[in-house]
């Protein structure tokens, strides 16, 4: 693996690893009406180790205009292989882009318990599938009233040792300074052999504009996530949980590409 090379200050990581939303789609880049399957599960990339899914609380398309979709009622849930071979819940549903440019795709999670952390997260993750040409790559809807990241470098066409720079944002509140990033890859099959914790799960911090910076070092799937928790004059979301309250904590993912081989065909 080549040295990644994060632009911000480091922060440590815990030796429980992190748990994250995925959204794959089976191919990113297509043509007009092309049927890309995606999948959305939950568990730890890296190893491949996954757990049940909960349904979303919201799925969303949007078009290079900004025009949006509910992807929710084509959600269909599927059983897929999990930990020590048992299935578990992930659900999938086919996109079919009708027009050229990019498409994104915003997928919330329902507040997900953490056991190791005593909290809930609540999660969006957004993905771009491109359609032939690069329009719309860094679209974020001002009436989503998610937290998010907003791609600062196009979410596709990467090679390896691309930087890639994505900003963290309420939408509606703003850009938000200092927050933790981890940048973890994701593994089609469970690897044989596992690294060090800190060279599965890299840990670094937006700068003061809220911006994540990273290196993606290697071919696959890459998931840039960025966490938020209240600020000194928000008030803290909770939820119940045996009779106490809990926070639930925000955090954005966005899954970027980053291809084995240029593809390459004949000068016409």
């Amino acid at each position: 693996m080549r040295l990644l090379l994060v632009v911000a200050a480091t922060i440590p990581v815990s030796a429980a690893h992190a748990h994250y939303h995925m959204l794959l789609p089976d191919r990113h880049s297509v043509k007009t009406d092309d049927k890309v399957a995606v999948t959305y599960q939950f568990g730890h990339p890296f190893e491949h180790e996954l757990f049940d899914t909960e349904k979303p609380a919201s799925a969303i398309a949007f078009d290079p205009d900004g025009k949006s979709t509910d992807l929710l009622p084509a959600m269909e849930k599927v059983a897929v292989p999990g930990r020590e071979g048992k299935k578990v819940a992930a659900y999938r549903f086919t996109f079919q882009p009708a027009r050229r440019g990019d498409h994104t795709l915003f997928v919330e999670s329902p507040p997900i318990w953490m056991e190791d952390e005593k909290q809930y997260v609540r999660d969006v993750c957004r993905v771009t599938i491109h359609v032939e040409t690069q329009n719309g790559w860094d679209r974020t809807p001002v009436d989503l009233k998610l937290f998010t990241v907003i791609p600062y470098t196009r979410p596709y066409g990467l090679r390896a040792g691309t930087v890639f720079q994505a900003g963290a944002r309420q939408i509606g509140a703003g850009l938000v300074s200092y927050l933790p990033a981890e940048l973890e890859r994701y593994n089609a099959t469970p690897p044989k052999e596992l690294p060090p914790d800190e060279h599965i799960t890299f840990s670094f911090k937006t700068d003061p504009a809220g911006v994540a910076t990273c290196i993606l070092p290697e071919p696959g799937w890459w998931a840039i996530t960025v966490t938020r928790r209240p600020g000194q004059f928000e008030k803290p979301m909770t939820k119940e949980r045996d009779g106490k309250q809990y926070p639930v904590i925000d955090r954005a993912t966005i899954w970027v590409p980053v291809d084995d081989k240029v593809p390459l065909k004949p000068v016409e």
